[in-house]
């Protein structure tokens, strides 16, 4: 899916809390005190550790976990409460919390994800301190449970880089056992197939081959993770390989890390070479050009219009499907968009002679670099109003205005960072509005609507500029410097219009009982483009990031489960990553239907999903059976990594820039899901009997 607006923030106002230039310990001498403070700590930890003997007392573990467990897990926790609740405002800690990490700290991810390790952590010693108390008593279970906790400690602190390469080593060959090339050579074939099926005769073939391209490259090598990560380690167990492993000086988190590494290492590797295949077969299967032959009657057409200072359009050569238009050809540098694209025109006179060259094509493959503003709407009477029109589609992402010379339904978008230097020629405007008929009207026509430019503290407005609806495609628009106000004052933009770097951009629909839908994305400014060879390289960047979570949860499923159960187990959690976020609406009732079992009652009795269930003992039944349902759901959603948010390939294919903010935001996230995984990961096979 392409990238809600509404989650690109700027990375260390999601990271740190949007206010966190206010703390004290961001100003620029504390912060480079507490990282050489915090770094030689924990460095010095580490190496003390690492330098150690290679096994401790059981009284020295023991001591170790009860005081990292009490010191540091234990203390957290009224914090950690305040965080999950939002109530950071009652207390004297939330003040000092404040004053050292900014104001709206608790809303940064760093420190809810911190706030829920430590909880899990908290939750995880007690409960093993409650079994072995219940047996060995309480004494003696303290003693226990802090020794698996400073033995899990001390194993991560010791983890091997070299031990862990070898163990990876291993894994990448047991990957070419496993006949690893079949996946690149089904890749192949797929290729080669599809330059007969993909019709560059489409209305955007750009987008065709690269959704081709990058979806064929997710499932590959997501399928090719899920195989490789859930049966490595059943595998070695059921053929006793795993024994030899285990007998030599080898930790059991050195052995999960190092399967995960090894099987990274191969789908980097199966990607990168992937990637630059698939931007070789884009770039080759858009390439074309076209021919522009006037005849002796289109020269002399031209001719006169020159003369005449008449526009006189001619056509080019048809290839691919398409042709171009080209009006006054002897004073043109390109020829007009068709299919998202166009060419340069070179003219050259020789004598009387006139020759036309065209170039590649140019604007299929290009990145987008949008600025995003917020939308409001007004309904028909001109009062504010949280959303427009409902029109009875079911899908909600879009709301509509009524149109109307009458009307006073509005939808506007204010912007944000509009300055001179940014927009030196005006304002490009693109528009992607969707078109709601009452009634069919002129079908062959576009919808008539408006746009206006208003100042948002002064309130000047510019006279309506009109345009005509295009569904389906990029509307382009532009918005020159000189406007002309209501009454035909001469204004600047950025002068008269513009406030502080803030500008809105009012929409309407013009014709009568019609309606536009419009949604926070549909419109946007357009400043300017970035290389698309790099967005290329971003969208297999999430598909990286996806292969690796599935590689985290296989490995971790099969050090506990046999290899058909743990292949299994990591392909649910594959799927329901991909649902989550549907998962998620149907758990908090923001879908039409109701929960799981009300909606599976409307889609067997086929009963319209918007009106009320007849009440009786079985609507009560299936609203209570509801309730559980919801309740494992939203646990289920708030567990399971949510995979489509890693999915760049639409905002490749649609030509949209992924911004660095993103990149770093949705790596995190990845990573920080990835660390507790593989900790339940060794901790699973390390209490298993064959690695003892």
């Amino acid at each position: 899916m392409v990238v809600d607006p509404k989650e690109i923030v700027p990375f260390l106002a999601w990271l740190l809390g949007s206010g966190w230039k206010d703390g004290l310990l961001f100003r620029p001498l504390a912060l480079v005190v507490l990282l050489v403070l915090v770094g030689g700590a924990l460095t010095w930890i580490v190496m003390r550790v690492r330098k150690g003997h290679a096994s401790m007392t059981r009284k020295s573990a023991a001591i170790l976990g009860v005081t990292g467990v009490v010191v540091i897990v234990f203390p957290l926790l009224p914090v950690v409460l305040l965080v999950l609740c939002g109530q950071m405002s009652l207390t004297p800690l939330s003040e000092l919390a404040k004053g050292l990490l900014g104001n709206d700290w608790h809303q940064g991810s760093l420190y809810s994800w911190l706030s829920v390790v430590c909880c899990i952590s908290a939750a995880v010693f007690a409960v093993g301190w409650l079994a072995a108390a219940l047996r060995r008593g309480p004494a003696e279970g303290t003693v226990i449970a802090g020794q698996i906790t400073g033995d899990a400690v001390l194993d991560i602190l010791r983890l091997s880089p070299r031990r862990v390469w070898a163990l990876a080593r291993l894994a990448i060959q047991e990957s070419i056992r496993r006949r690893v090339v079949v996946v690149f050579a089904v890749f192949i074939v797929l290729l080669l197939f599809a330059g007969w099926y993909l019709d560059p005769d489409s209305v955007d073939p750009a987008r065709l081959y690269l959704d081709f391209v990058l979806t064929a490259t997710t499932y590959l090598v997501l399928l090719l993770a899920l195989f490789l990560s859930s049966q490595s380690l059943p595998a070695d167990i059921k053929s006793h390989t795993i024994y030899t492993v285990v007998t030599k000086p080898v930790r059991a988190s050195e052995v999960v890390l190092g399967r995960i590494v090894g099987f990274a290492a191969v789908t980097t590797f199966l990607l990168l070479v992937m990637g630059l295949i698939s931007y070789v077969f884009v770039e080759r299967g858009l390439a074309h050009t076209h021919e522009l032959k006037l005849t002796s009657e289109d020269l002399g057409r031209v001719k006169k219009g020159a003369v005449a200072g008449k526009p006189v359009w001619v056509q080019t050569s048809r290839v691919h499907g398409h042709r171009h238009k080209v009006t006054n050809p002897s004073r043109k540098d390109r020829v007009e968009v068709e299919q998202r694209h166009w060419h340069s025109l070179a003219v050259q006179k020789d004598g009387d002679t006139t020759t036309y060259e065209l170039g590649p094509e140019e604007g299929m493959l290009v990145a987008r670099v949008p600025v995003y503003g917020k939308l409001k709407f007004l309904d028909r009477t001109g009062q504010p109003a949280e959303k427009g029109i409902n029109v009875g589609d079911e899908w909600t992402y879009r709301s509509f205005i009524s149109g109307g010379p009458l009307s006073l339904a509005r939808a506007i978008w204010t912007f944000e960072g509009v300055t001179k230097d940014r927009f030196p020629n005006g304002l490009p405007v693109e528009m992607t509005i969707e078109v709601f008929r009452t009634h069919k009207g002129k079908i062959e026509e576009g919808v008539q609507g408006k746009l206006m430019v208003r100042n948002p503290v002064t309130g000047l407005r510019s006279a309506e500029m009109k345009f005509e609806s295009k569904e389906f495609v990029v509307d382009v628009q532009h918005i020159p410097r000189k406007l002309r106000t209501q009454d035909g004052k001469e204004v600047d933009l950025f002068e008269d219009l513009v406030s502080g770097g803030k500008v809105e951009i009012w929409l309407r629909c013009w014709d009568d009982s019609q309606n536009f839908g419009a949604a926070q994305a549909d419109m946007y400014l357009r400043a300017g483009n970035a290389p698309f060879a790099w967005n290329f390289a971003k969208g297999y960047l999430g598909i990286w990031l996806q292969s690796l979570l599935v590689i985290t949860l296989g490995v971790t499923f099969s050090t506990f489960l046999s290899g058909p159960v743990a292949m299994i187990a990591t392909f649910g959690a594959l799927v329901g990553g991909f649902c989550h976020k549907f998962m998620y609406e149907l758990a908090t009732q923001q879908t039409y239907g109701g929960g799981p079992f009300e909606s599976l009652r409307r889609l067997i009795t086929q009963q319209n999903v918007v009106s009320e269930m007849e009440p009786g003992l079985q609507t009560n039944v299936v609203k209570t059976l509801d309730q559980p349902a919801e309740l494992g759901l939203r646990g289920l959603s708030m567990i399971l990594p949510n995979f489509g948010q890693f999915n760049f390939s639409e905002n490749v294919a649609c030509g949209f820039n992924i911004s660095g903010d993103t990149v770093l935001t949705y790596t995190c996230r990845a990573f920080a899901f990835l660390l507790p995984v593989f900790v339940a990961g060794y901790l699973c096979l390390k209490n298993r009997e064959m690695a003892r």
